[in-house]
């Protein structure tokens, strides 16, 4: 018995001895970790960043790629720096920044590398790399620099930059670090995780001046870092730069659209700048210059700015007028007891007549017909029942909501709802005739230019829309997000399109509102103008239109501020971007020449420009947006008495 004790008591330890032995033996040699550890005066981990996701056009043409720089990094209680002032004339830069890089990097960690100079170049890098041995502390990283083909689209394209203090300590994944470039705006910021790749890691022998002598055991260890998945737009970088020709010496949008598939063509927002400005190391110095500008560059004016759509709405007036019975297409209205001018005489006899003529008074019956469309005979109680109808019939245009384009920070607009009138007026103290300016597109009604160009493409198609987007494909072509593949019904039968769409044709037909500015030869053009009303000067020109009429390839909205009238501002703009895509071509040059030499431009005192200088330490500002216009009650001065449209 005794023995048997003995036999288990040694067995058990030596089952432990031998865990122990083979413990070590992992350790020792077949584990790396502590050697690693142990040598890491000899072997260094080195962060391999990948390449950014490059991005291009429909045809393959290449927007956006990266150009290899180097970064200097620096680790504060490892730098030794004897003569400063020689140290700054090596890096071109002044002491001041000197000591306030080096102060930057202490404040984030005296042991862990960090940011000292971003994107020197390879001629840079290669002046100064054997004289940096003789400065410990400081290293080398390989990095890259966003680099544009042409300067467009800068907005939507959007710009990358280090990752804020803020951005670092919201992330869910915990991929990045302190330095590293992060997606701020437009499809860099939308697109993100896509873009951004996935970083490796390699182990490198060095001596004990930290001069790289190879790679640590061939690089067994090594992990290669991942490019970022490419982008494939739908964007004709062609037409893209074309449209932004023409809205030189212009403050406003265009965004044009392929209806059958809810991809954009051309997106501007101008006044414009070149991207390629906010991808240098003088960013802060570029950004600040391009914020203090009271055109507002910045402001990507297609998804933010916010009109009154004016006398385009009265399309989307017709046709749920005609969907809820409440007029017919051969329905004619006279002038009389209309708070509203009417550009003409005869305008209202029937709905493409009026749309083709934009008859103010006609499109205040037909709303006050949408109202008071319903068996209650209170006009307060029915103008209540009416407005909640006609607001749930409009939303599904997109109107009051955002679209979900993937472009950040996109506005949803103002469609007002009865909620909005009980708090304005209160609860049955209101009726049609506190809010008829909404029959002609004014009043509380907020819209972006996107939306408008969405609403083309809408009748374009007969009753349906796909979420308007820029890329196409995601790491290869013809694979957007799912939630661009979905269709989306507006809820209006095919045939009302058709009774609209002949007035459209009309409009841009001799004796319509666009008075020939907007036709091209053997293209049938369906179009609608409008003028939005502008509390701060000269109101702004609208046009939206779709071609052919018969098989639509492209619906376009053309918004130019101050432009006044639609039909003189904005059509000739949509027309020659229409012109191009359909042609290929510009063959109406008297147009052409007429819109390039208009100057809308509000005049405003530009500041002096700054004197340049090279450092980095502007602390950055954020771009300020043009303030919205706030809801307010409905007065007279809102209720368009005159001409609202063209």
């Amino acid at each position: 018995m005794l023995d048997n004790r003995r036999f288990v008591i040694i067995t058990f330890f030596g089952f432990i001895g031998m865990a122990y032995l083979f413990r070590l033996f992992h350790l020792q040699v077949l584990d790396d970790t502590y050697s690693i550890e142990s040598s890491a005066n000899s072997i260094k981990r080195v962060a391999e960043m990948p390449f950014r996701g490059q991005i291009y056009d429909r045809n393959d043409k290449l927007m956006v790629y990266n150009t290899p720089v180097y970064d200097l990094l620096v680790t504060p209680y490892k730098a030794k720096v004897r003569d400063t002032l020689q140290f700054c004339r090596l890096l071109n830069i002044e002491r001041t920044t000197f000591d306030s890089l080096m102060t930057a990097a202490a404040t984030y960690s005296r042991n862990k590398p960090s940011m000292f100079i971003r994107q020197l170049s390879r001629e840079d890098f290669a002046r100064i790399q054997d004289i940096m041995v003789d400065y410990p502390g400081f290293e080398f990283a390989k990095s890259s620099m966003r680099t544009y083909t042409a300067p467009t689209m800068a907005n939507s394209l959007g710009y990358v930059s280090e990752i804020t203090g803020g951005q670092l300590k919201k992330q869910v994944d915990f991929y990045y670090q302190q330095g590293d470039y992060y997606g701020q705006s437009g499809l860099e910021s939308f697109y993100e995780k896509q873009l951004r790749g996935r970083r490796g890691v390699k182990f490198v022998m060095q001596n004990v001046n930290g001069v790289v002598k190879g790679s640590w055991k061939d690089g067994e260890l090594d992990t290669m870092a991942v490019a970022g998945q490419n982008l494939y737009t739908g964007i004709d970088f062609d037409l893209q730069q074309y449209a932004d020709s023409l809205m030189v010496n212009k403050v406003g949008s265009v965004v044009a659209i392929e209806p059958s598939t809810g991809q954009i063509l051309a997106i501007v927002s101008a006044p414009n700048y070149d991207p390629n400005k906010l991808a240098t190391r003088h960013f802060s110095e570029n950004f600040q210059e391009l914020a203090d500008n009271p055109y507002k560059p910045l402001f990507n004016r297609p998804v933010m700015a916010s009109y009154r759509p004016g006398s385009t709405f009265k399309v989307i007036q017709a046709l749920t007028a005609l969907q809820q019975g409440a007029i017919q297409p051969g329905t004619g209205f006279t002038h009389a007891g209309v708070p509203m001018k009417c550009h003409g005489n005869g305008h209202g006899n029937n709905v493409p007549q009026a749309i083709a003529h934009s008859c103010n008074p006609y499109f205040y019956r037909v709303f006050q017909s949408i109202l008071y469309n319903n068996d209650h005979t209170n006009t307060y109680e029915a103008s209540r029942v009416g407005l909640e109808k006609w607001h749930q019939q409009v939303s599904k245009f997109g109107i009051g909501q955002r679209l979900g384009v993937d472009l950040p920070s996109e506005y949803k607009g103002s469609l007002p709802d009865v909620e909005y009138y009980d708090k304005v007026y209160g609860v049955k103290r209101w009726k049609f005739s506190n809010v008829y300016s909404l029959s002609i597109g004014e009043g509380e009604l907020l819209i972006t230019p996107l939306k408008m160009a969405n609403v083309a493409a809408i009748i374009a198609n007969r009753g349906y829309y796909y979420t308007p987007h820029i890329v196409s494909g995601v790491g290869k072509k013809n694979n957007p997000l799912p939630e661009y593949k979905v269709r989306h019904e507006v809820g209006i039968d095919r045939k009302h399109f058709e009774t609209i769409i002949p007035g459209m044709i009309g409009a841009v037909e001799p004796g319509g509102t666009v008075m020939g500015l907007a036709r091209i030869a053997d293209v049938q053009i369906a179009g609608k103008t409008g003028t939005s009303q502008n509390k701060k000067g000269p109101a702004h020109g609208i046009f939206i239109a779709f071609a052919p009429a018969d098989n639509p390839k492209i619906a376009i909205a053309a918004f130019v501020e101050n432009g006044v009238w639609g039909g003189v501002s904005a059509a000739p703009v949509a027309n020659l971007v229409i012109e191009r895509y359909l042609k290929g071509k510009t063959e109406n040059k008297a147009i052409e020449n007429y819109i390039l030499n208009r100057n809308y431009m509000p005049h405003i005192e530009l500041p002096a420009p700054k004197k340049s200088v090279n450092k980095d330490t502007t602390k950055k500002k954020e771009p300020v947006a043009p303030i919205a216009e706030k809801k307010t009650k409905p007065t007279l001065a809102l209720k368009a008495t005159t001409s609202a449209g063209e």
